[in-house]
């Protein structure tokens, strides 16, 4: 096929260098039972069958709109005006892959240029770049950075952060010979990282609001860090809270990673969702991604150009600072259409609005026996300590229709401690009945 540029000679040539003598020979690691399995599928079906085949497989899942909603966790429903899936689809605005030839793409690179913008606002930070993969891949990142930056490898990790970013960040840093610290669980927030620190480490990461919950002053741990020269990373897995609380920024961060999904962003079963990055100027030639800058064209007009390309499809691979391959660039779009119909005041009031509603659930679930609240602070996501395992509370909350929360020994399956716990999330999606329906069914179930 015309589309395929390599020959025979040429496979041949390359199976020589790795060392198999056959296309089979590069899956000898693969175990045999997974090669070629059957799959009990029919050979083939009509288009209408096949919709219909799915539809039906599709109405298995509960959707989040079905019935009360308190999941939270990372990823957080709440309302998208149906004005930003009119606007991102736009033809100035929506490309069909990222500005190779950049000066071309001036709808992509302006919204990137605002939404970078947009961020550095919200994180309290000077420059943020086009974006990450995800909250997880860009915490990953931020210690990867630290390293370059501090030339240290030893890396350490709150308790506080959620399980699924510490595991990313462990294994990139590890699989580079970094040494990998992690404090002990704690949904009271009193752990004192401190002690940890010392004149190896490269960073110290840190999540406010914690996977518990818990609002934290990151101005204590930001003072110890500096003086032994180490980076704080602040993650954000709620971006939304950022129109209630300080900055990281303002607390003392170097880096500010997190989620941006909260914003323009649908649950969407899990993805795609945009990694949001961010820091301080003097580190900017250390920080992954791509960078879009305002400039001006030789007729005076205003326009918008590729300012850094870190990554290694830009420049060398030994120069490169970061592996991501792209941003997501549909995603962050959403994201700057959302937070531009929000303005400043918008978003405060929505993140009050949130704060309202949790304090709400969180006072009404806490009056029944065998509840009991865990946080001194919150957002929109708290924990409590129940009588019974959270698992079995769960399972039979979803039976009565309400998805209750997550239990923590589902984040945390090694840990006896977690299983009584469970993390509860209350948006602005919820409402007063759901909150009254959650404490009736709550109270049946224990």
């Amino acid at each position: 096929m015309r589309y395929l540029p390599l020959n025979d000679a040429e496979r041949q040539q390359m199976m020589q260098v790795i060392g198999v003598d056959t296309i089979d020979g590069l899956f000898t690691d693969v175990p045999k039972n997974a090669l070629n399995a059957d799959i009990d599928l029919p050979d083939h079906k009509g288009e209408f069958e096949v919709e219909r085949i799915l539809g039906k497989m599709a109405a298995k899942n509960r959707s989040a709109g079905e019935g009360g909603f308190f999941v939270g966790g990372g990823a957080y429903k709440h309302h998208i005006p149906a004005t930003v899936d009119h606007i991102i689809q736009r033809s100035e605005f929506l490309t069909s892959y990222t500005p190779y030839q950049p000066e071309i793409a001036q709808g992509t690179l302006q919204y990137l240029f605002e939404f970078q913008t947009q961020v550095a606002a919200l994180t309290g930070m000077d420059v943020a770049n086009a974006s990450m993969y995800d909250g997880s891949t860009g915490c990953a990142e931020a210690a990867l950075m630290a390293r370059r930056v501090t030339k240290r490898k030893r890396v350490v990790i709150s308790g506080g952060l959620h399980p699924h970013y510490a595991s990313v960040t462990r294994t990139n840093s590890e699989l580079i010979g970094d040494e990998v610290v992690l404090g002990p669980m704690d949904p009271h927030a009193s752990e004192d990282l401190t002690d940890l620190i010392d004149d190896k480490t490269s960073c110290v990461i840190v999540q406010t609001p914690d996977v518990f919950g818990n609002v934290r002053d990151l101005t204590p741990i930001a003072e110890a860090a500096h003086e032994k020269g180490v980076l704080l990373i602040a993650v954000v897995t709620e971006i939304m809270s950022l129109g209630a609380i300080k900055s990281p920024g303002s607390m003392g961060a170097d880096i500010v990673v997190g989620e941006g999904q909260s914003i323009g962003n649908g649950l969407n079963f899990g993805g795609p969702y945009v990694g949001l990055f961010a820091t301080k100027q003097k580190y900017v030639r250390a920080m992954p991604g791509r960078l879009c800058g305002e400039t001006v064209d030789a007729d005076g007009k205003r326009g918008f150009v590729l300012t850094l390309s870190t990554r290694e499809q830009h420049i060398r691979r030994d120069k490169a600072t970061s592996n991501i391959c792209t941003n997501s660039g549909l995603c962050c779009l959403a994201f700057t259409v959302h937070m531009t119909l929000l303005g400043e005041a918008g978003l405060r009031k929505l993140a009050m609005l949130n704060h309202e509603t949790a304090c709400k659930t969180a006072t009404a679930l806490s009056s029944l026996d065998g509840v009991e609240l865990v946080n001194n602070g919150f957002f929109n996501e708290f924990t409590v300590k129940l009588s019974k395992p959270a698992k079995q509370v769960v399972d039979a909350l979803a039976e009565k229709n309400i998805l209750g929360g997550i239990p923590a020994s589902r984040l945390l399956p090694d840990d006896r401690d977690a299983d009584n716990l469970l993390i509860i999330a209350a948006t602005e999606c919820v409402s007063d009945e759901d909150i009254a329906a959650y404490k009736a069914a709550l109270e049946e179930v224990l």
